[in-house]
C-alpha cells in the first residue's frame, strides 16, 4: 500500500485513481487524435459495442468507405484504438514488427482459460517453440496422406443427407451437418478419435459446444476488457464460483462449454498416450492407426530435444486449439460457400461439370487433382476473399512504434500523413474483411461475388499491394509468425467436401439469412437469439444428372 493511499483512504484511492484515468484520456494529447474515425457512443464504452456487435456488418463498411484504411475509434473510457486495412501497415503490424504488435492481454488470457496452453495462448520465442514442433504435421505430403479419410468422412456426409431427400427435396439445415463433418474431419485426422459416423441425428455433445463457443465470446467482448485484472482476484476456486454465479448468461455458458472440451480432450490424449506406450499394435487399432496429427506431434516430442520438448499440458492445449479452430472456421466457410451457390445455380453446375469431366479423366481425385481443379479453386478463393470466416483480429502495440501506411490520408487538422506515432498500450483492429474488399487493391467491384476474377491474371493493383498474407494476396489466414497453420488442411476439407456434395446435390436457398461477426454464424433472420443455422432446400440428382 502507497503512502498515498494511506493518507486518502480507500475511498479517495479510488477518486484518485479515476481522475488519472480522466487526465490520460481525456485531457492527455495524443497522436492518434490526429487520425479520423466516429465520434464515440458511449463515455465508458466508446465504439466497442459497434465495431463488436454480433451483426455489425454495416457499421464495418461505413468505417471503410468514409474513413478509408486507417482509422480511430473509442475503447474502454474513452481510450483511442486503430482499425487497420492499410497493406504496408498491415505488413509492419503482423510481421516487420511482429514482436511489438502482440496478441493482447484480453486475447491470451481467454484463450488460457478456454483452451490451455495452446497456439492461440501464447507469444514471442513459447509461441515459436511450439509452432516449430508443429509446422511438420501440416504440410503438404501429409495432407496427400488425409486425402481418403477427409473422402471417406464426406462419402458418409453424403450417404446420410441422400437418405433424408430420397422421396423427394427437403430443407436440411446444412449448418449441423457441415459442424458435425467438420469435428468428424479433425477428429479422425487430426486427433485419431472419431467423434460422429455421421449417421443418423444424434451428436456429439462437442458439435454443439463448439458451434455456441464463438458467438458467446463475442458477445462478451465488453466483460472480457477486464480479464486480465479478473483473473488476479482470489484462487481458482473462488472465481469459478463467481462465473458459476454470475448474473450473465453468457459467461456460465462459456464455463459449461469450456468443461465439455477440457473433459472431452483429456479423454483422448489420455487413450493416444497409452497406445504410443504399448507399442505400435495398440497405435493401429486407433481409428488414425497412428497417421493422424497428434500421433505424428507425439511421437516428435518424445524425441526432440530437452529444450524443444513440449509439457503434456502444451499438448493437450494444441488439441483443444486444433479442435476448436478447424470446426468452426471449416463449417462457417463451407456454410458460406453453399449458400451463396444456392444463389448461384449456374456456378454450381459448372463446379459439377468440371469435377464430373476431371473424375472421367482421372478416375478417383487425388490431392493434387483436387487442387488444381481451376473453378473449384477461383470458388474457393472468391469466397474465402469476400466471406472470411474471421472477420478481424486485435493487436496492442508492446512499446512506442511509428506505424507507415501504403496511402496518404488526411488527418483531423487538415494535413496529410503517411504515418502515425503509435503509443504503447494502443489496441489495433486488423480488418480482415475490409482488407480484403479493399476497392483500391480489388477494384470498384470488390463487394461482388466473382470466382472468374481468379481464372485470368490478377491486375497489378492486386500484385503490387504487398498484402502481407499466406494465402491469395488475402488476409484471411493472416501472415507472418502468427499465421493460420492449417490454412492448406482447410482448403483440403472445403474442397472434398463441396465436391461429394455438388455431385449428388442441388442447392436452392431457403429464407434469408443473417451471419454474425467475428467467426462468422449464420442464423435465420428474425429467429431467436442463439438459434443458430443454415437451412437450404437439397434436391437428391438423378444419375444421369451427375
Amino acid at each position: 500500500m502507497t503512502s498515498t493511499t494511506v493518507l486518502l483512504g480507500p475511498f479517495g484511492a479510488v477518486v484518485l485513481s479515476v481522475s488519472y484515468l480522466f487526465w490520460r484520456v481525456y485531457l492527455t494529447r495524443n497522436p492518434l487524435d490526429n487520425i479520423p474515425g466516429p465520434p464515440r457512443q458511449s463515455w465508458w464504452l466508446g465504439n466497442l459495442r459497434q465495431v463488436f456487435h454480433p451483426y455489425g456488418w454495416d457499421f464495418h463498411q461505413m468505417l471503410a468507405d468514409r474513413y478509408g484504411p486507417i482509422a480511430k475509434f473509442y475503447g474502454i473510457f474513452g481510450r483511442r484504438q486503430l482499425i487497420v486495412s492499410d497493406p504496408k501497415a498491415m505488413h509492419h503490424i503482423i510481421v516487420k514488427d511482429q514482436n511489438i504488435y502482440e496478441e493482447n492481454d484480453i486475447f491470451i488470457e481467454t484463450n488460457k482459460l478456454v483452451f490451455g496452453m495452446g497456439l492461440l495462448s501464447t507469444l514471442g520465442d513459447h509461441h515459436r517453440k511450439q509452432r516449430k514442433m508443429l509446422n511438420p504435421v501440416f504440410s503438404i505430403n501429409h495432407m496427400r496422406h488425409m486425402t481418403p479419410i477427409f473422402r471417406e468422412i464426406a462419402t458418409n456426409l453424403r450417404d446420410s443427407i441422400a437418405e433424408r431427400v430420397k422421396r423427394g427435396p427437403q430443407e436440411v439445415n446444412m449448418l449441423e451437418w457441415l459442424t458435425r463433418t467438420a469435428l468428424e474431419l479433425v477428429g479422425r485426422s487430426g486427433l485419431g478419435t472419431s467423434f460422429d459416423n455421421l449417421k443418423g441425428d444424434a451428436t456429439n455433445p462437442y458439435t454443439k459446444a463448439i458451434k455456441d463457443l464463438s458467438p458467446s465470446l463475442f458477445r462478451t467482448f465488453p466483460i472480457r476488457q477486464f480479464l486480465p485484472y479478473l483473473i488476479k482476484l482470489g484462487p481458482a476456486s473462488f472465481r469459478r464460483f463467481v462465473v458459476n454465479n454470475s448474473p450473465w448468461k453468457d459467461v456460465q455458458e462459456i464455463s459449461r462449454i469450456v468443461d465439455i472440451m477440457d473433459k472431452t480432450s483429456i479423454e483422448v490424449f489420455e487413450a493416444k498416450k497409452k497406445a504410443l506406450a504399448e507399442g505400435d499394435e495398440a497405435v493401429m487399432q486407433q481409428v488414425g492407426q497412428g497417421k493422424d496429427i497428434m500421433s505424428i506431434l507425439l511421437r516428435a516430442n518424445m524425441t526432440a530435444s530437452e529444450e524443444d520438448r513440449l509439457p503434456d499440458s502444451e499438448l493437450l492445449g494444441q488439441m483443444t486449439t486444433l479442435v476448436f479452430a478447424a470446426t468452426d472456421t471449416t463449417s462457417g466457410a463451407l456454410s458460406r460457400t453453399l449458400l451463396t451457390l444456392a444463389h448461384h445455380p449456374d456456378v454450381q453446375e459448372k463446379l459439377r461439370e468440371e469435377y464430373k469431366q476431371a473424375k472421367v479423366e482421372k478416375g478417383e481425385l487425388t490431392y493434387d487433382d483436387l487442387v488444381n481443379l481451376p473453378y473449384l479453386d477461383a470458388v474457393c478463393r472468391e469466397t474465402l476473399r469476400l466471406y472470411p470466416p474471421v472477420t478481424g483480429v486485435v493487436r496492442i502495440a508492446r512499446k512506442d512504434a511509428v506505424l507507415p501506411f501504403s496511402t496518404t490520408i488526411k488527418g483531423v487538422d487538415g494535413n496529410e500523413i503517411n504515418e502515425i506515432p503509435v503509443p504503447k498500450n494502443t489496441s489495433i483492429l486488423i480488418s480482415i474483411i475490409a482488407a480484403n474488399r479493399n476497392r483500391e487493391v480489388w477494384g470498384e467491384d470488390a463487394l461482388e461475388w466473382k470466382p472468374e476474377r481468379w481464372l485470368s491474371q490478377l491486375p497489378s493493383s492486386v500484385t503490387d499491394a504487398q498484402i502481407p498474407g499466406v494465402y491469395s494476396h488475402l488476409m484471411t489466414f493472416l501472415g507472418g509468425g502468427r499465421a493460420c497453420i492449417g490454412f492448406k488442411f482447410s482448403q483440403l476439407e472445403m474442397k472434398v467436401v463441396l465436391t461429394m456434395l455438388l455431385e449428388s446435390f442441388k442447392f436452392t436457398p431457403a429464407g434469408e439469412i443473417v451471419w454474425t461477426l467475428g467467426l462468422s454464424t449464420p442464423k435465420v433472420k428474425g429467429s431467436k437469439a442463439g438459434s443458430y443455422g443454415l437451412p437450404l432446400n437439397v434436391e437428391l440428382l438423378s444419375e444421369g444428372d451427375v
